[in-house]
């Protein structure tokens, strides 16, 4: 083939690790824009490596493999590693020193000019998941990939799908499907959506009206900060419930919350709230600062349904846990969105947190008021050992998010007040960019409740399991987006 400076291909690359670090392969494959026909493939057995590490070598072999073909090619590359794709954009910075001699090498194999970038969903970067897959077979053998053995071409529905797929946008970008609804009321000349305050959001809308793998679905509001909650477009409930924020109990079963929540009087039932403002105020339709809630992985308290608190022994995760974390990491690396990573102090959310940092290359920051309650006397027993040795206690915390549990533990009401304002200062130091904190049931469930509006006694009706995923969009005019609650398809 002659080389063509208005030659145009598709690098589609991809790596892994079985063990991350672990025995690590790459694949990679050089495709006809416009046909589909596979043009080239490499693959390799790299021995032991991290996920990130095999990916950025798929890259680098796809590059060269498409230099060799078409030395003045323009080159679309498709991966489906968000970091690999936004590091090479330009548009995240590389922290991992194993990562940045390995970009550099990639940006030489061709001008800068010359290259774009895209992210694709998993299932349609199959045919360099493949090569991977077979690199790695074939190094667990002893052997070197064979290009005359591989099948990976078989799987050309991934090849065919290169020239017709839509950008996926930004991480984070998830306004543009409200900005067209909204543009459609005001010319069809309707009223303004009213009751609850909807922010910018809902499904991720990428250009050209698909829905974006990377998005968090849904779509609700938040009131402000419990201190300082008045201004426009607050409703009256806000005021109401500023002084008794309340928190869930910490615990990783549905069972404890049903017995809370019979057991709470029904005189605690709130009153109807006022309804909320619409967006005649005119919202922020800027990018948010989305929080991607993740509650740590089992612990050996978990499964006994005990207190698990701040003022306790600071477990670590269980074996069970420690899956838990690998599998959640991988489904966030899949996902593609994470920009940050926030942990709380304690161990098994540190734990939890290494585990993602590990598979996306991203640091850890360790914030202190994301951490659970502490309760008190209270840690390390179940509810029932707790209603028989501190029953007036229980009582009055049940009925009161002002009540401490025994021994000086915090209430909800001062938990929520600590969440709210560790909230405010993350939202302002990430605005615009999608962030991991990996925290416990109350600090996630707190979060969820004051964007949701609700009262103190939806906290008793939420499940919430252990390396859960739920998510939260803050926009800068004070709304929210609550898109996910207690997600756990990654442990099925």
């Amino acid at each position: 083939m002659t080389a063509s400076s208005s030659r145009e291909v598709i690098v589609e690359a991809d790596g892994g690790s079985r063990g991350n670090p672990g025995p690590a392969g790459y694949g990679a494959v050089v495709l006809d824009p416009v046909t589909g026909e596979t043009l080239a493939e490499a693959a390799e057995y790299i021995g032991v490596a991290t996920n990130n590490v095999a990916e950025y070598k798929g890259l680098v072999a796809g590059l060269k493999a498409a230099r060799e073909l078409f030395p003045d090619a323009a080159v679309h590359v498709r991966m489906d590693s968000k970091l690999v794709v936004e590091q090479m954009s330009g548009r995240w910075k590389i922290k991992h020193p194993d990562m940045k001699p390995l970009a550099a090498e990639a940006g030489r194999v061709f001008p800068a000019g010359r290259v774009r970038y895209e992210w694709i969903p998993r299932e349609r970067n199959k045919h360099a998941d493949r090569l991977a897959n077979e690199a790695m077979d074939a190094g667990k053998l002893g052997r070197a990939w064979e290009p005359s053995a591989s099948t990976a071409a078989l799987d050309s529905a991934a090849a065919r799908n290169a020239a017709t797929l839509p950008p996926s946008g930004p991480p984070g970008d998830a306004t543009a499907g409200a900005a067209r609804a909204r543009a459609a009321l005001a010319t069809a000349g309707g009223p303004e959506p009213g009751g609850t305050r909807t922010a910018p959001g809902g499904t991720h809308s990428a250009p050209g009206g698909g829905t974006g793998t990377g998005a968090w679905p849904g779509a609700v509001s938040r009131p402000t900060t419990p201190d300082a909650e008045t201004g426009p477009g607050t409703g009256a409930e806000d005021g109401l419930f500023a002084a008794e924020e309340a928190a869930p109990p910490a615990t990783a079963s549905g069972d404890f919350e049903a017995e809370a929540a019979a057991a709470r009087p029904a005189a605690l039932q709130p009153p109807a709230a006022a309804p909320r403002q619409g967006w005649s105020g005119g919202p922020d339709m800027g990018a948010p600062a989305t929080f991607v809630l993740l509650r740590h992985g089992e612990t050996a308290l978990t499964p006994e349904k005990r207190f698990s608190g701040s003022g306790g022994t600071d477990p670590e995760l269980s074996a069970a846990g420690l899956r838990q974390a690998e599998a959640v990491a991988e489904a966030l690396a899949a996902r593609g969105t994470v920009q940050e990573i926030v942990s709380s102090p304690l161990t098994r959310c540190r734990q939890t947190a290494a585990a993602v940092a590990a598979r996306l290359g991203l640091d850890v920051r360790v914030e202190q008021g994301l951490r659970e309650t502490d309760f008190g006397a209270w840690e390390g027993l179940t509810f029932r050992e707790v209603r028989e040795r501190y029953a007036e206690d229980l009582d009055a915390w049940l009925a009161s998010p002002k009540a401490a549990p025994t021994g000086g533990g915090e209430s909800f009401a001062t938990v929520a007040r600590r969440v709210a304002a560790t909230r405010d200062r993350l939202t302002a130091a990430y605005a615009g960019r999608t962030v991991l904190l990996v925290t416990h049931v109350t600090p996630i469930k707190t979060l969820v409740r004051l964007a949701l509006g609700a009262p103190p006694e939806s906290l008793f009706r939420m499940e919430l399991s252990a390396a859960s995923i739920s998510a939260v969009a803050y926009y800068a005019d004070g709304n929210a987006s609550v898109r996910l609650l207690n997600d756990t398809s990654h442990l099925r």
